[in-house]
């Protein structure tokens, strides 16, 4: 297949579907790891806790299976929101977690910077490019893009920050190494912006 979306169980998957569809993709929900070995591009979408999160995916034999795929094939991956967020080394909603340890960093709650931001962070946004990246060919510094958070991944280097975003100072808002790649924001609500980048994930 050529793009496998992971359900288990913490993700809004049908929307990222279709997204990915419009833009020509063979697009297919999976809820069995095996069928990550047949998978050419890989997406990890996600709503709700970190913890939540990691814990569905080591029950469900995910892990396994994502670090074949993802560090031994090098199969291209996208995290979105939650997704993005558990590429990271360890996050801190709920309580300390683990995480899947692709990209080193942590996720920490959003500190309020000015009286007009709230937390969580919802709605347009714009992203500042930081690192060359193919999944933001073609996408201009200052695109807006739609965000629902309240963590944020505080990387630790910063080769592998590819956007950063203004709000609550400034946050990472997407990352990437190598074949791994993930946006704190959600590209399937982003409209033209979105398919753009998901265009270009489907190049890698």
């Amino acid at each position: 297949m050529e793009t496998a979306i992971i359900d288990y169980g913490m993700g809004n998957l049908l929307s990222v579907q279709r997204a990915f569809e419009k833009c020509g993709s063979d697009a297919v929900i999976i809820d069995n790891p095996l069928e990550l070995r047949d998978a050419e591009h890989i997406v990890l979408p996600g709503v709700g806790a970190f913890p939540d999160a990691m814990d569905n995916l080591r029950k469900n034999g995910w892990i396994e299976e994502l670090n074949r795929a993802v560090l031994e094939k090098e199969t291209p991956i996208l995290g979105i929101c939650l997704g993005m967020q558990l590429l990271a080394d360890k996050g801190y909603e709920v309580r300390e977690c683990d995480g899947l340890g692709y990209i080193p960093g942590e996720i920490v709650r959003f500190t309020q910077t000015q009286e007009k931001e709230r937390i969580p962070h919802v709605g347009w946004n714009e992203i500042l490019k930081r690192e060359d990246s193919p999944l933001f060919d073609g996408i201009a510094d200052g695109t807006n893009y739609y965000f629902v958070h309240s963590y944020h991944f505080r990387v630790a280097n910063e080769k592998n920050i590819a956007t950063v975003t203004p709000y609550c100072g400034e946050f990472v808002s997407s990352v990437i190494k190598d074949n791994i790649v993930g946006t704190q924001f959600h590209p399937e609500k982003s409209q033209k912006a979105g398919f753009k980048l998901i265009k270009n994930f489907l190049s890698m």
